[in-house]
């Protein structure tokens, strides 16, 4: 047998555990939080929509403002740090032009020859593209928790966006929702990594910049169509300016739920917060019962809980995973 020496110092994993676990939890409101934000986006891009605004227009609209809202916490964030702004453009110029620029503009491409119902679908095959690129990087095979988590979030999917209703396909249409799909990871990824230093809000901040300027310059050379409307629009069953749903775009679910969802990915890893960014679609339905008046049928609740109950077996197989890697 053999003692530990009496000035041997053992460390305290507890409280590491402890700590994990609190980081863990925050993360998780951080994302739900976040999935909230991007979920009110729905009602008030329709707004725009059918009040003549163009889809380019309204997510250059939004993303712009967004960039403003984020400046000066940006710019506070930076102060004495602007050196890692260069180590760090990979994932700046990734998050801007693919999470922020791309993913939007992909999706909203997606609409116009696909239901909302498949484009949503589509990029939201997100979560498991990433589980199988960690399976293929890593060789080692998910737990049977995460792939029958991942299976059942698809079926739940499918039930809330009740895309069996009368779906529309085109091969251009889907094309465009891989190609959100593939922007959504690459921002679940780069949301997750700790940037070499650079604050959570500052990467945020930053890429929504360079997000705003590329779909500016996308704007002007033609690239996208913009056309924008000062007429009334329609919200909530009410005739209110142009301006409401405009800033509750931008400022809520973009500038917001950008935040929140770096901060999230960065405690809960590119995984586990994407599968729980699936509950955008249960919050998207909810506000478009509360703020356009669509009710959800019985189908779409039941297709909810079934979505949560596949991010519970996700996280629960993330768990079991780190603990075996440990």
């Amino acid at each position: 047998m053999s003692a530990t020496a009496p000035d041997a110092v053992v460390p305290d994993l507890s409280k590491d555990t402890s700590a994990q676990g609190h980081h863990r939890f925050a993360g998780l409101l951080f994302a739900i939080a976040s999935a909230a934000a991007f979920g009110m986006s729905g009602p008030f891009a329709k707004s725009l929509l059918h009040a003549g605004w163009t889809p380019a227009a309204a997510v250059t609209g939004r993303i712009v403002i967004a960039a403003l809202v984020l400046l000066p916490i940006t710019v506070w964030q930076m102060r004495g740090r602007w050196h890692l702004v260069l180590p760090n453009w990979r994932p700046i110029a990734g998050y801007g032009l693919a999470g922020v620029a791309g993913a939007q503009l992909a999706y909203f491409s997606a609409i116009q020859t696909l239901s909302i119902g498949v484009a949503l679908l589509l990029e939201y095959t997100a979560p498991l593209w990433l589980v199988l690129l960690a399976w293929v990087t890593t060789r080692r095979t998910p737990h049977r928790l995460v792939l029958l988590g991942a299976a059942a979030s698809i079926v739940g999917l499918l039930l809330v966006l009740n895309v069996f209703g009368g779906a529309q396909l085109s091969g251009a249409g889907v094309l465009w929702g891989l190609v959100a799909a593939g922007c959504a990871a690459a921002y679940f990824i780069i949301a997750s990594n700790p940037g070499g230093g650079l604050p959570s809000l500052a990467l945020a901040g930053i890429s929504m910049q360079l997000g705003a300027l590329a779909l500016i310059v996308a704007g002007l050379t033609g690239i996208v169509d913009v056309h924008a409307s000062t007429a009334p629009v329609e919200l909530a069953g009410h005739s209110t300016s142009f301006v409401v749903p405009l800033l509750g775009i931008a400022v809520i679910s973009a500038a917001f739920a950008y935040v929140t969802g770096v901060v999230a990915a960065r405690d809960l890893g590119a995984r586990v917060a994407s599968f729980v960014a699936l509950s955008e679609v249960l919050f998207a339905v909810l506000f478009a019962w509360l703020l356009a008046g669509e009710v959800p049928a019985v189908i779409q609740l039941i297709g909810g809980f079934i979505v949560i109950g596949g991010v519970v077996l996700v996280r629960l197989g993330e768990s079991r995973d780190t603990r075996l890697a440990d």
